[in-house]
């Protein structure tokens, strides 16, 4: 189970003595610089990604630059859309190491996936199908329908990605504010998240009773 997984990378992995506030993870989202320049960069490394897709969607719908052909515009963005995809790519890859089991948990992240996923599949998609015929509309102020289509899905998806990583950063549909039954509850696999909290809880109570029952009773005054 994927919760499992994650929970194991937020608490074992560097802890020491199993203590899960001395994990990797614990300590990069614990730290006063370091988180911060990962998530600056990130963001920036977005604008960068997306303003570069931006700037060939809006030719393949013919809003702008129509009177440059779509292969000059790509092969010019192309290298600064790679670039910023690799540094996305770490950079998320470290902001979702330093809390796991609460971007797994969290109905804005798992909608963003979905989008990314979304935009992935049409980017593939473009590349491997409609592309093939670009010696037919490249140059056309207006290209096909089927551009036109692959580019609005491309923005749309992009759109929708930058807009719910924006939202992670709110609480309002986490595991411990929703209730049970409501499709946020289920569709962020709350029920996981909570079984584990009150076993946690349970085992915590277990330890203390068992401490108090170590203890030895202190000694009456007459004794």
């Amino acid at each position: 189970m994927l919760h499992d997984l994650f929970n194991w990378l937020q608490t074992v992995p560097g802890a020491t003595n199993g203590d899960p506030d001395t994990s990797w993870a614990t300590q990069l989202a614990g730290t006063m610089y370091l988180w911060s320049l990962i998530e600056a960069t990130h963001v920036i490394t977005l604008m960068l990604f997306a303003g570069t897709i931006l700037i060939v969607d809006l030719r393949m719908l013919g809003l702008a630059f129509r009177t440059t052909p779509c292969s000059t515009l790509n092969n010019k963005v192309l290298p600064l859309t790679i670039a910023g995809f690799v540094v996305l790519a770490i950079t998320g890859g470290l902001l979702f190491a330093s809390a796991p089991l609460k971007y797994y948990h969290s109905v804005w992240f798992r909608a963003k996936m979905i989008f990314l996923v979304v935009a992935a599949i049409n980017i593939f998609w473009f590349h491997y199908r409609t592309q093939k015929s670009i010696a037919q509309w490249d140059e056309q102020a207006s290209p096909p329908a089927g551009v036109k289509l692959a580019a609005a899905i491309s923005l749309s998806s992009w759109i929708l990605v930058i807009l719910f990583g924006r939202m992670i950063a709110f609480t309002w549909f986490d595991c411990d504010v929703v209730k049970p039954g409501t499709f946020a509850y289920g569709f962020a696999e709350c029920g996981a998240a909570s079984r584990e909290s009150i076993e946690a809880e349970k085992a915590a109570a277990d330890a203390e009773k068992a401490a108090a029952e170590e203890t030895p009773a202190p000694a009456g005054k007459g004794d």
